[in-house]
């Protein structure tokens, strides 16, 4: 019997011994699949992690781009301001070279002023009177030699030194001269007149009186009447005088073959001028030329 129960107590503790082992691996067992758990968790977290990183060179990108559009606006906005600044004449001049009104490039470098100076007036033929009836519409009254006969207005140029009223340089060639009319000055050079004018020099036409050595290039030769020529150059006309060839306004009856730039073309009643300031052209065709007559326009006498 004592045999029976040592023998019973010795496999009891044996069993205890086993099962004390078995929750020693098991508790091990957990440990490592909870250390296998883990890992996956911090895979999972540093993938999760990886699209912060992208939305912070998403952010970065985009402040590249931002700071490429506010560069690209920069560029434009100089590019505009450079415009600005060739319509004021002030850039692409050669300062190596006397005559500084070569390599202007007109279609940059010029700056029209609408406001520009014209010579207004029309003096009257005395000496040929008016075979003609005139023309009447609205109040005034439209003296011409010729036949109306109308033609488009095209402008034209006398050639590379000539530029149109309103053109804009900012410096003159040497060889331009100082014409002084009237406590005006003005400045003279190959048949072109310049005043003074926002740090440079604007084309006026001619003014009335100035007087010149040499008619400009090119100049031609226009009848006023039977014992009078002018000279007409650029829209602008010159006398014969004993200082040389002064400038006078426009005569009443004089054909000119051309108008330079500048001129509108009016509407009035069924007929169609081209208007400088206050003279006013007719389209005429002398011998299948189309040429212009100047007008002279009166106020009708209402009684």
């Amino acid at each position: 019997m004592k045999k029976f129960i040592t023998a019973s107590f010795a496999l009891a503790a044996i069993f205890f011994s086993l099962t004390s082992l078995a929750q020693r691996k098991a508790g091990q067992a957990g440990g490592q699949a909870a250390k296998s758990i883990s890992k996956p968790s911090a895979a999972t977290s540093n993938r999760s992690a990886a699209p912060a990183s992208n939305t912070n060179r998403n952010l970065n990108s985009g402040n590249s781009s931002s700071k490429r559009d506010n560069l690209g606006a920069d560029k434009k906005s100089v590019n505009k301001s450079g415009n600005n600044n060739l319509s004021g004449n002030k850039v692409n001049i050669d300062n190596s070279k006397k005559n500084v009104n070569v390599n202007i490039d007109n279609s940059k470098d010029v700056k029209i002023n609408n406001n520009r100076v014209v010579n207004n007036s029309v003096r009257s033929n005395s000496y040929r009177p008016y075979t003609r009836p005139p023309y009447r519409h609205g109040g005034f009254v439209y003296f011409s030699y010729r036949p109306y006969f109308y033609h488009p207005y095209t402008p034209f140029f006398w050639g590379p030194v000539w530029h149109p009223w309103g053109f804009f340089v900012a410096a003159l060639a040497t060889t331009a001269i100082i014409v002084s009319i009237e406590n005006a000055q003005y400045h003279y050079d190959q048949g072109v007149w310049y005043q003074p004018y926002n740090g440079g020099y604007q084309v006026v036409s001619a003014p009335v009186g100035g007087t010149i050595t040499t008619l400009p290039p090119n100049a031609q030769t226009v009848v006023v009447n039977e014992t009078v020529n002018n000279y007409y150059y650029g829209g602008d006309f010159y006398e014969k005088t004993e200082k040389g060839y002064s400038v006078v306004p426009a005569t009443a009856g004089t054909i000119v073959p051309h108008l330079p730039e500048g001129g509108k073309e009016v509407k009035v009643g069924d007929q169609t001028y081209v208007q400088f300031g206050e003279i006013f052209y007719q389209p005429i065709q002398v011998e299948g030329k189309n040429m212009y007559e100047i007008v002279e326009v009166k106020k009708e006498d209402i009684k």
